[in-house]
């Protein structure tokens, strides 16, 4: 018998799909993220988008911008702001790490993807990522397209 813990399947709210294909993903990061109990309602019905936001270093904390959060319908005058920033939760040598990548090597910090641990908690998992050039883009659907077809073939040999 092993005793190596099985995970359990998490509840992704969001999901940013398009980092993978635009960013070269480095070391990646999972942080809390500080929300109000209306974020946290819309979140669980999974309808949030991360695909254009950001993560930064601001006097000391991390943040995260420009992730839409829908309104939740049912909280009416007690909603929250769609797209305020939203501040992470990382150790402050995280934080540190990443701050220098992002400004000695010119990278940026993507959030990968808005998700519920086994506690029912909001995780938020990040990487440091650079930025690809288009035939670099070109490149990476080539391999891909490539890999897909080998295993195709491998499957049908098989």
């Amino acid at each position: 018998m092993s005793s190596k813990k099985t995970e359990a399947p998490r509840k992704i709210a969001a999901d940013n799909r398009r980092a993978r294909f635009d960013y070269e993903i480095g070391e990646v990061f999972e942080a809390g993220i500080a929300l109000t109990g209306t974020e946290v309602k819309s979140l669980r019905t999974g309808k949030a988008t991360i695909a254009e936001s950001y993560a930064a270093q601001k006097s000391g904390e991390m943040w995260l911008y420009n992730a839409y959060i829908p309104e939740y319908l049912e909280a009416n005058r007690f909603n929250h702001e769609t797209r305020r920033p939203r501040k992470l939760l990382l150790h402050k040598r995280q934080i540190s790490k990443l701050g220098h990548a992002v400004e000695r090597e010119g990278m940026t910090v993507v959030p990968l993807k808005i998700y519920f641990n086994d506690r029912g908690r909001a995780k938020v998992e990040i990487a440091i990522a650079r930025g690809r050039k288009s035939h670099d883009k070109r490149e990476a659907l080539k391999e891909k397209s490539w890999e897909r077809d080998k295993a195709r073939l491998m499957r049908d040999r098989g």
